[in-house]
């Protein structure tokens, strides 16, 4: 059996590293293709270097998240590798590009049947495309699943865990070999979507850091970067901006924060398997159930010193998404 494994930013290249070492364990041949939608060393070939994961077969380098550009040659690659499968991952252009792509190949999606119900987030256009295109999907928990069931999709539901998990039960205890260069209380902060990377709202984000007491360090998108420099937007003195970090820098800069700052998906995710509060700058989430657990808090800007004054993580919290050994169900559910 082959797979086209179709990759373009950094949570992407998170989750498909256990999930390679679970296909080749399952003897099935993986061939990578990376668009480019994330091409700066620091968001994209870092990931391969610190994971192990297999060089990819295909680089687009497209430099872009443009679904349109990136369609036409995955398409290509597709026609001459005629894969059983084409792999996607969670919910960015690259996705859509993806399961768009594949013709008359099947798709199986990782992490599937996830809504925030938010339309205005491409994100969220992106997850319901996706779901309706695959033949297999691949969900974190029963949630998910029971979104995909009310939605009436075609494809085969499999519920597996989040590869997520997999990967911080793998590299957590390498990272925290790790020297964390951070020390002292701090907020670890990343601050990277669309909505959140507007001139104006950035500019909220960055008052709200000056209002709190707290200090912050912020390993600054690229995305944002450009912002903040296009736009004049200072970062106040509590702020501290460094470079983005790899995969187990990141975890290690986590694992040792007071709290978690976010608009990520991932992050609120692994603020949790690491028992660090969360605090997400968005009006939703696709991850509702670590707010319900009570570890995780929405916020709008205005809110967010008082947030970070009462995040705590729960005593008790369940375990959510999984037990961190979602690659090999995968890898299991891809055979007929």
């Amino acid at each position: 059996m082959r797979v086209l494994s179709v990759v373009g930013n950094r949570p992407q290249f998170i989750k498909s590293a256990p999930l390679s070492v679970a296909l080749r364990a399952a003897g099935i041949d993986e061939i990578v293709l990376h668009t480019g939608q994330h091409w700066d060393p620091e968001m994209s070939q870092v990931f391969f270097d610190e994971l192990s994961i297999p060089e990819p077969a295909y680089r687009l380098d497209l430099r872009t998240a443009d679904t349109e550009a990136m369609t036409a040659p995955i398409r290509e690659a597709v026609a001459r590798e005629r894969p059983d499968w084409v792999l996607v991952y969670g919910d960015t252009n690259t996705t859509a590009a993806g399961a768009r792509a594949a013709g008359g190949v099947p798709v199986a999606h990782v992490e599937a049947g996830l809504r925030s119900f938010d339309l205005s987030m491409p994100e969220e256009r992106n997850r319901i495309e996706v779901d309706r295109l695959s033949a297999l999907l691949l969900v974190p928990d029963t949630r998910s699943a029971e979104q995909l069931t009310a939605e009436g999709v075609e494809g085969r539901i499999e519920l597996v865990g989040d590869v997520m998990a997999d990967a911080t039960r793998v590299f957590l205890p390498i990272a925290q070999r790790l020297e964390n260069p951070y020390e002292g209380p701090y907020v670890a902060v990343t601050i990277h979507r669309q909505a959140n990377t507007e001139p104006d709202r950035l500019r909220k984000i960055a008052a709200a850091f000056a209002e709190s007491g707290r200090r912050f360090v912020f390993p600054v998108h690229p995305r944002t970067r450009h912002v903040l420099d296009e736009h004049g937007i200072p970062l106040p003195p509590n702020v501290q901006a460094i470079e983005p970090l790899g995969y187990l820098e990141m975890l290690a800069f986590l694992a040792a924060a007071e709290c978690v700052l976010t608009d990520s998906g991932g992050l609120q995710k692994e603020a949790y398997w690491l028992h660090v509060p969360c605090v997400t700058v968005r009006p939703n989430t696709e991850w509702v159930a670590t707010v319900q657990a009570g570890a995780n808090t929405l916020v709008e800007p205005g809110g967010l010193a008082r947030a970070l004054d009462e995040s705590r993580f729960p005593a008790g919290a369940p375990e959510l998404y999984g037990d961190g050994h979602a690659a090999e169900r995968i890898a299991a559910a891809l055979y007929p």
